[in-house]
Order: C-alpha cells, then sequence, then structure tokens
C-alpha cells in the first residue's frame, strides 16, 4: 500500500520526531508514505473568508499531486490535516471556489475538482491497516501505562467535513491505545481546545486552557497524554509544571510499541545533522 505523504512545514522542524516515528512505524506495519515532491506550508489554518484564495493553492496542489500519482493523500499534524481536507471539501462543493482556484492553477497545467481522498494517519491505522493487525505486532506492549488520548479541537471539526469520529464521543485514539496494549483514561476535556494560537496574542490563554486539561486527565488517573497536534504538544508541555503528567505524539507510542523506536531515533539524528549542514534545503 502507498500513500502520497504530506509532512508539512512544522514536521521538518520542531515536529521532527512526530514525521520519524510515523515513517518508520508505517514501513513497520507494511505501508509506504512517499512525499509531496515539492510541498509548500497549508498556512496552518483554514481561511475562513469566502474571497481567499491564494492560501488554498498549496493545499490544491498537493492534493492534485496524489491525485496524478493514483493514490490517496495522507497527513499526520492536526493542522494540516484540517486545513487540507477542508479545502479538498472546497474543491467538491463550492463552485465559485473551484472556478477561481482553477483560474489560478491555469499557468500550472493543473485543474482539480476534488477527487483525492484525503485520509489522517490515525484513519490507515484504523481503516486500512487495522487495531487488530497492529495489536498482533506489537514487540512491546505498553502494560499498566495509563494513557489519555487528546484530541483537540482540529482533528474532529468541523465534523461534516472530517467524519473521522464522533466529535463528542471520539473513541479512535483510545482504540489505538488499547492496541498497543495500554490502558485509556477517558476524561471530559479530551476535544477541548488547548488555547491554539492565542499564544501569540495572549499566553495565559492557553496557559489556563491547557493547564484545565491536563489537570481534568490527570485527576482521571492518566500517567501520559498522546497528542497528533504539534502546537496541542507545544501548548501542553509548556504548561505542564508540577504536575506528574507527560505528552507524547502517538507516532512516539506508535514505534515504541512496534519496537522500531530506535531506528527513529537514527533517523532524527541523521535529518537533525543534515539541517545544520543546509538549513535552506533539508
Amino acid at each position: 500500500m502507498t500513500y502520497t505523504y504530506y509532512p508539512g512545514c512544522t514536521l521538518r522542524t520542531k515536529a521532527l520526531d512526530l514525521d520519524c516515528y510515523a515513517r518508520v512505524s508505517a514501513e513497520a506495519l507494511g505501508f509506504t508514505l512517499e512525499e509531496v515532491s515539492d510541498f509548500q506550508c497549508c498556512g496552518g489554518t483554514y481561511p475562513l473568508a469566502k474571497d481567499e484564495i491564494a492560501t488554498k493553492l498549496s493545499s490544491v496542489r498537493a492534493l492534485a499531486e496524489a491525485r496524478d500519482a493514483g493514490h490517496d493523500l495522507v497527513t499526520i499534524c492536526s493542522a494540516c490535516h484540517n486545513v487540507i481536507k477542508q479545502v479538498n471539501n472546497d474543491m467538491q462543493t463550492d463552485e465559485n471556489i473551484i472556478m477561481k482556484v482553477n483560474n489560478y492553477l491555469k499557468e500550472d497545467d493543473i485543474q482539480y475538482h476534488g477527487e483525492t481522498k484525503v485520509l489522517h494517519y490515525l484513519e490507515v491505522l484504523r481503516d486500512v491497516i487495522g487495531f487488530d493487525t497492529i495489536k498482533s505486532k506489537v514487540k512491546n506492549p505498553l502494560t499498566g501505562k495509563k494513557i489519555g488520548a487528546y484530541y483537540g479541537c482540529l482533528l474532529l471539526r468541523p465534523s461534516r467535513v472530517m467524519q473521522m469520529d464522533d466529535p463528542e464521543n471520539p473513541k479512535m485514539i483510545e482504540d489505538f491505545i488499547t492496541a498497543i496494549g495500554g490502558t485509556p483514561v477517558v476524561y471530559a476535556m479530551r476535544n477541548e481546545c488547548c488555547g491554539a494560537y492565542t499564544v501569540l496574542e495572549d499566553r495565559n490563554i492557553p496557559a489556563k486552557r491547557s493547564g484545565a486539561i491536563l489537570d481534568n486527565a490527570t485527576d482521571c488517573g492518566a500517567e501520559m497524554l498522546v497528542t497528533a497536534c504539534p502546537l496541542c504538544r507545544y501548548n501542553l508541555d509548556k504548561n505542564i509544571g508540577t504536575r506528574n503528567i507527560k505528552v507524547f505524539y502517538f507516532t512516539e507510542l506508535l514505534a515504541e510499541a512496534l519496537g522500531v523506536k530506535e531506528k527513529a531515533l537514527a533517523m532524527m539524528k541523521e535529518k537533525e545533522c543534515i539541517q545544520a549542514v543546509h538549513p535552506c534545503t533539508a
């Protein structure tokens, strides 16, 4: 199984570990991630203005490349996934946006009408590989680990477009935790916003929101949280304080359970060296 893979810019830098753990885990599970040849930043947030077209073009170019390769498009970062899937929905349903985007892309000889299927890496694990299969491949089960799923807001909403899970009572990540041998901890704030980009305006907002999420998780017995969002992880990590809890990317726990974590660490070390030597090209 081969997928076109959109890593996004953060997975090249601050979230390099989210990317590397995902790559080695995919190999261990028997599917291939072929990176988009020349991707651009998705913009980080979906533009709500109906006349905003330019910031959607990078997503459409990636979607068109996946279509032309005959593959579904896989993302991991919650923000990238949210933007690309919403843009893809626009290109399926909004005639005005379809016309304007394709007018922009005529010079690149690209015409796109929403043909590509967009999947989050978690959907590949659940719907293609299957959690039962993952369970059978686990070498280092996370037995006894009490793990809370942190969905955040972007992974599930708007639900009519994302269609990944029930936005009010999701279970995808809890089922993933069970598959790798951990004990899922369900807590009320697992799908609440961490404060996200408000950190740029007022650091007190994500501090308050992230603190409430962490308190809720620890009160319910969680020893660790897993997330797919680099910004969520940043805000949660930044505001842990003296709380007895740690935050991980779900791909790290997957790589640990599959016995390929060391391979990912070696990949990270190599990539960091390349970036230090060629910061503009790696």
